[in-house]
């Protein structure tokens, strides 16, 4: 698998465009934003975009889906349906942060814990971790021993857990019972910030870390 980032929006959110080597199929990973720049990575790489694909409802990450799926043509997977409050009001989301387009949707297809996602021959496995939005998912591809977490966990941070329907609580025992069991070696890509690995999160990450 290869993995190109593009921070995207006044946030600088990491969409990550992925794509499978053997078949040339790829997605983009929540694309909030700034979509000429998704779309230059795509022709870019000479890879052909066969999904979208996200881990939850917040503008800054969801924000360009619709627009991005209607102009290629793709269909859009995930987040879980308990972020469908946050899809409906995608509108009202871009006027509050000042984030452009941000229409709402219904996505091809709602994703919960231990449905698989495949991109050409890549395969990555569902994980339902909410705390930081209700419905918020991670993606883990297992070959490759990568995650798309989103906004759940960063490099020595955790995610806000201050929005509509956050908690504190449900996030640290989402990050403990489905990220960590993944091992230390997996690389994680987050929402915002730099890459890490979970190993090294369990060991120095204030928030969540083993002691």
């Amino acid at each position: 698998m290869k993995v190109v980032i593009i921070p995207v929006t006044a946030f600088q959110q990491n969409c990550s465009v992925l794509w499978c080597e053997e078949t040339n199929k790829a997605a983009v990973v929540d694309p909030g934003g700034d979509l000429e720049h998704i779309e230059a990575a795509i022709a870019e790489h000479g890879i052909e975009l066969e999904k979208i694909m996200l881990t939850h409802g917040h503008i800054d990450h969801a924000g360009g889906a619709a627009d991005l799926s209607k102009k290629l043509g793709v269909p859009i997977e995930g987040p879980h349906l308990e972020d469908i409050f946050l899809i409906e009001k995608l509108h009202e989301q871009g006027a509050q942060f000042g984030v452009e387009g941000g229409k709402p949707f219904t996505p091809t297809r709602w994703l919960e814990q231990g449905d698989e996602v495949t991109v050409g021959n890549l395969t990555f496995e569902v994980r339902f971790c909410p705390g930081h939005t209700p419905g918020h998912i991670v993606f883990f591809e297992p070959v490759s021993r990568i995650a798309f977490v989103g906004d759940v966990l960063f490099q020595g941070s955790i995610g806000r857990t201050d929005f509509p329907r956050g908690d504190h609580d449900t996030l640290l025992k989402s990050i403990r019972e489905q990220l960590w069991p993944l091992g230390d070696d997996v690389t994680f890509i987050p929402g915002h910030g730099q890459a890490s690995t979970l190993g090294h999160e369990r060991q120095t990450n204030p928030f969540v870390q083993d002691s």
